[in-house]
């Protein structure tokens, strides 16, 4: 198999093109083939002689993921796509809309890191189906790249990434950062890093490491309890890193960065939605530089709980503002396709 060619960064791509005995320049030909102008295959590269054309198609993959079936929601809003990869394994990722009256509408799509996951989260379809394998960071770019070129044809551009679909961006953490600084290229792509969000389960010593890696990506952090006993109970990796350790690391990243740190929330009825854990959370977020995110739970085949009610929604919120913590509800997207928070999955039969 190939390597994909959106596995390398500048200076491999640099180093290669020099053993080929090619000018330095046109590694920059191809920086901007990939990322600006979306190019999929090598002989797109007509700024390349047709000699280095031809070598580019015989070493490199311009491609990893086959496009397979497209769900999308009755709104138009949320669209979801499978992808099979080349050793088998499939991926999901989901494309998501955002009109604005007054502003720039704004398109984030939300990408896998991994196939499956292995921290085995109660709620999770993706954590119900276990572990497969890490994606290659070109396999992680390569859906940005699809959903940039789908909206550059319909004359919009890619404004946001999500790390938030099929696994745990940190438990795949190189693989995920090179993918964010190759989009973040001066360059290529050019998304500004406040345009990535990477959500993690809490792996504590990876917040603290992301810290220190001088970008300005926003982070989220899938709470979800107030309390290590209810906690461990929904997210058994709350046994090997309790909440005061990730929301230490947290208050480390919020100084490192001054950024704000987000805190998931996926409301269940009757257990994670009451004042008092509401209250509960309060005290321990009181000085951090943070924002709550509640969203009534969206189902999943392996999990019982229900979601939360509008009004319960509502009074959680209400409980956090009293006691100085901003909230917000999410509205909950694509959940008749399960594309929604918690739901990706692939091994759906489509």
């Amino acid at each position: 198999m190939k390597n994909l060619i959106y596995n390398l960064d500048l200076e491999t791509i640099q180093h290669t093109l020099a053993t080929w005995g090619e000018p330095s320049y046109r590694a920059d030909q191809i920086w901007k083939g990939l990322y600006q102008h979306l190019w999929t295959k090598a002989e797109q590269f007509t700024t390349l002689p047709l000699a280095l054309r031809n070598k580019l198609g015989q070493e490199y993959a311009f491609s990893h993921l086959q496009a397979g079936k497209v769900l999308r929601a009755s709104d138009g809003l949320t669209e979801k796509i499978l992808f099979r990869l080349p050793d088998g394994p499939a991926i999901e990722t989901v494309l998501m809309h955002y009109p604005f009256r007054n502003r720039q509408d704004r398109h984030t799509v939300c990408v896998s890191t991994q196939v499956g996951c292995a921290l085995g989260c109660a709620f999770c379809a993706t954590g119900q189906m276990g572990f497969n394998r890490h994606l290659s960071s070109g396999e992680i770019i390569e859906q940005v790249i699809y959903y940039a070129r789908q909206l550059a044809e319909g004359g919009q551009s890619l404004t946001n990434v999500v790390m938030m679909g099929m696994g745990e961006p940190f438990h795949n953490y190189d693989a995920t950062l090179d993918a964010i600084r190759r989009l973040n290229h001066p360059g290529g792509m050019k998304m500004g890093g406040r345009r990535f969000t990477v959500s993690t389960v809490g792996l504590a010593p990876e917040i603290r490491r992301f810290a220190k890696e001088g970008l300005q990506v926003n982070l989220a952090i899938s709470l979800h309890a107030a309390d290590d006993e209810l906690r461990s109970s929904m997210l058994p990796i709350n046994a090997k890193y309790p909440i005061r350790e990730v929301l230490n690391a947290c208050r480390e990243y919020a100084e490192a960065t001054k950024r704000r740190v987000t805190f998931e929330w996926a409301l269940v009825k009757d257990v994670n939605d009451t004042p008092k854990q509401a209250r509960k959370l309060a005290r321990l977020l009181r000085g951090m530089l943070a924002h709550v995110n509640v969203i009534p739970l969206n189902p999943t085949n392996k999990f019982d709980g229900e979601a939360t009610t509008e009004k319960r929604a509502t009074a959680f919120q209400a409980a956090l503002e009293e006691n100085g913590i901003p909230c917000s509800i999410r509205l909950r997207r694509g959940i008749e396709i399960q594309a929604g928070c918690g739901q990706l999955a692939s091994r759906r039969g489509y």
